[in-house]
C-alpha cells in the first residue's frame, strides 16, 4: 500500500511554496524520517522527511513546482529499491549515451553536481573554491566546492563516494540557481582515475584554468588566488600535494604562521605576474594592487549606502558605568563555565537589556515597509559578526525567553560559523533590531549605520577606565560609550534617549533584568 508524501503546513501569513530539491529519485529506498524533499516558502524552506520506510515510487510535483499546504507531492511504495532499479538503470544508460565523455573510468554511475537552489532575493553566485580535484576520492557528504552569494557561502557536498571526473565551472565562475558545476563519477577516485586527472590538470594549465607552475612551483588555483591576496613568496611555500603541490590549505598555514612573506624590496619570482593574475600588482616604491570585490562585500556596500540614502539617520550617545556587570561577571563566571559549559561575556547582559527595552519602546522595535509601519511582538536581534568576508548579522530569535547562558551560547556558535561560512541565508534575515560591538577591537566611540529595513542599531564601545563624580568624589570608574542610530522617519528623538537610559539603567543595576523593573 502506498503512502503520501504531504507538503507541511503552512503558517497562516504563507499562501504556498516551491520544491526546492528532491534528495530522492524514483526507486531509491528511504528510511523512516529520513529527508526527501525541501519546500520553499517566502520566508523559510521546510524539509519533508519519510512518513514510512520503502521505496520512492512516484513524485507528483516536480522540482520548481509551486504547491499548497499539505499538497501530496509523492508516494512511497513498499519494499527496497529494486523495484524501481530497471528504470533508474535504463535512466543512467540514456545519460550515459547523452554524456559519454562523463562515463566514469572504473565503471560507476555518473551524476551532475550542481549548484544549490537560490532563494528568490539570490539571483547569482561566484565559484569560491574547490576542495576536490579531478580524480581525487571523496566520500558522500563531503565538500566539494564552496558557492559565495551576496549573503553566504554555501557548500556542495558529494552526491555518493566517487570522485569527480570533470570540472565545468572553475573558481572565480559566475552560476546561477542550480547551474550544473561538474560530472561526479560514483566509485571512482584515487588510483582509479590517476592518468586521466594528471591529463586533465596538464592540459588545463595551458589556459590558466587549472594549476599553474610559478618558479619551481605547482599551485592550485584556490592556492594562486590566496598567493595574490596576500602578496606572498612563493618560493617560500612548501606544497603537501601530489607531486609538491601547492594547496589551499599550504598557503593558509603560511599566512598563518607568516613563513612565505615577501622580504622587504625584494625582487618578485619570475611567473609571479601569472600567478597574480585575479589581482595584478603595480611594483616600485609605491606599490599597489587590485582585487575584485566579494559578492558579500559588494552587498555590504550597497545596504550601507542604501541606509544612509533611505533613511532619516541620527545616533544618540550616553554612557554605561560597567562596574556591576564587571563584579557579577566575576564573581560567577567560572561557576557559569561549569554550569552551562560556555563563558559569561558581556553580549548576554546587552542582548536581554535590549530585549527588555525594546519591550517598553515599541516603536524602536518595529521597521517601515513602503508606506506602513510593522509593529513586531516579538524580539529577534542580530549579533554583528566580522569574518574575513565581511560582516554578517546572524539573529538571535526571541531573545525575550532566552536566558543569558542560551544568548552567550547562540552567540559562541554564530561567531564559530560565520568565520567558516557554515551561517543559512534564513538565519540572518527577519531581525527586528541589531547590536555591533566595535569595543571588542578598540573603538572608544562610532556611529553604527542602520540595518534596514530596522530602525535602530546599538553600538558597543570599548570599556575604559575614566574619572567620574560618584556621590560628589572623583572615582575611577569602566565606562562605556553606548551609541544608538536610529531613523527619525519612525522614532522620535525622545523615545531613543530614553530608550538608551533604559538600558544605561538595565546594565547599572543588573538585578532590574532580574525583577523586571
Amino acid at each position: 500500500m502506498a503512502t503520501e508524501i504531504k507538503a507541511p503546513t503552512f503558517p497562516e501569513s504563507v499562501a504556498e511554496g516551491s520544491v526546492a530539491a528532491w534528495h530522492k529519485k524514483p526507486g531509491d529506498s528511504v528510511e523512516r524520517d529520513e529527508l526527501i524533499v525541501e519546500i520553499e516558502t517566502d520566508k523559510v524552506v521546510l524539509e519533508v522527511v519519510a512518513p514510512e520506510a520503502g521505496t520512492l515510487a512516484e513524485v507528483l510535483a516536480e522540482e520548481g513546482d509551486t504547491v499548497q499546504s499539505e499538497q501530496v507531492l509523492g508516494r512511497i511504495g513498499e519494499g527496497a529499491a529494486s523495484g524501481g532499479g530497471d528504470k533508474a538503470e535504463a535512466a543512467s544508460e540514456e545519460k550515459s549515451d547523452a554524456e559519454p565523455e562523463a562515463a566514469p573510468a572504473a565503471g560507476g554511475e555518473a551524476h551532475e553536481v550542481k549548484a544549490p537552489t537560490f532563494p528568490e532575493s539570490v539571483q547569482e553566485g561566484t565559484v569560491a573554491s574547490w576542495n576536490k580535484q579531478v580524480g581525487e576520492a571523496v566520500k558522500r557528504d563531503e565538500v566539494l566546492a564552496e558557492i559565495e552569494t551576496d549573503k553566504v557561502v554555501l557548500e556542495v557536498v558529494a552526491p555518493a563516494d566517487g570522485a569527480l571526473s570533470e570540472i565545468k565551472a572553475e573558481e572565480g565562475s559566475q552560476v546561477a540557481s542550480e547551474e550544473v558545476l561538474a560530472i561526479f563519477t560514483a566509485g571512482a577516485g584515487g588510483d582509479a582515475t590517476p592518468a586521466s586527472s594528471e591529463g586533465k590538470a596538464a592540459a588545463s594549465a595551458d589556459d590558466g584554468a587549472s594549476d599553474e607552475k610559478v618558479g619551481d612551483k605547482i599551485l592550485a588555483p584556490a592556492a594562486r588566488k590566496l598567493v595574490a591576496e596576500h602578496d606572498l613568496d612563493v618560493g617560500k611555500l612548501e606544497g603537501t600535494g601530489k607531486g609538491g603541490r601547492v594547496l589551499k590549505e599550504d598557503v593558509q598555514k603560511a599566512i598563518k604562521d607568516g613563513s612565505a612573506k615577501k622580504a622587504a624590496k625584494s625582487a618578485q619570482p619570475s611567473g609571479a605576474k601569472a600567478a597574480a593574475a585575479p589581482a595584478p600588482a603595480v611594483e616600485g616604491e609605491r606599490p599597489e594592487k587590485r582585487v575584485p570585490m566579494t559578492r558579500l562585500r559588494k552587498t555590504i556596500a550597497k545596504r550601507l549606502v542604501e541606509a544612509q540614502q533611505t533613511a532619516a539617520m541620527l545616533t544618540t550617545y550616553n554612557e554605561v558605568d560597567m562596574g556591576a556587570v564587571m563584579d557579577l561577571r566575576a564573581q560567577y563566571k567560572d561557576t557559569f563555565l561549569k554550569a552551562h559549559d560556555t563563558k559569561l561575556g558581556f553580549m548576554g547582559f546587552f542582548v536581554k537589556a535590549a530585549s527588555e527595552a525594546l519591550k517598553r519602546f515599541p516603536d524602536v522595535n518595529a521597521s517601515i515597509d513602503g508606506d506602513d509601519i510593522v509593529y513586531h511582538g516579538y524580539q529577534d536581534i542580530g549579533v554583528a559578526v566580522s569574518t574575513d568576508r565581511g560582516l554578517v548579522v546572524p539573529v538571535l530569535r526571541d531573545t525575550d525567553s532566552m536566558k543569558i547562558a542560551d544568548v552567550e551560547k547562540g552567540i559562541v556558535d554564530f561567531g564559530k560559523r560565520a568565520r567558516d561560512g557554515k551561517l543559512g541565508i534564513d538565519e540572518m534575515q527577519g531581525g527586528t533590531f541589531t547590536i555591533t560591538n566595535g569595543g571588542i577591537f578598540g573603538s572608544l566611540m562610532s556611529t553604527p549605520i542602520l540595518n534596514p529595513p530596522q530602525t535602530a542599531i546599538l553600538g558597543m564601545h570599548k570599556i575604559q577606565e575614566r574619572p567620574m563624580a560618584v556621590n560628589g568624589k572623583v572615582e575611577i570608574r569602566p565606562m562605556m560609550y553606548l551609541a544608538l542610530s536610529y531613523d527619525h522617519r519612525m522614532i522620535d528623538g525622545k523615545d531613543a534617549v530614553q530608550f538608551l537610559v533604559t538600558i544605561k539603567a538595565l546594565l547599572e543595576d543588573p538585578a532590574r533584568l532580574l525583577l523586571d523593573i
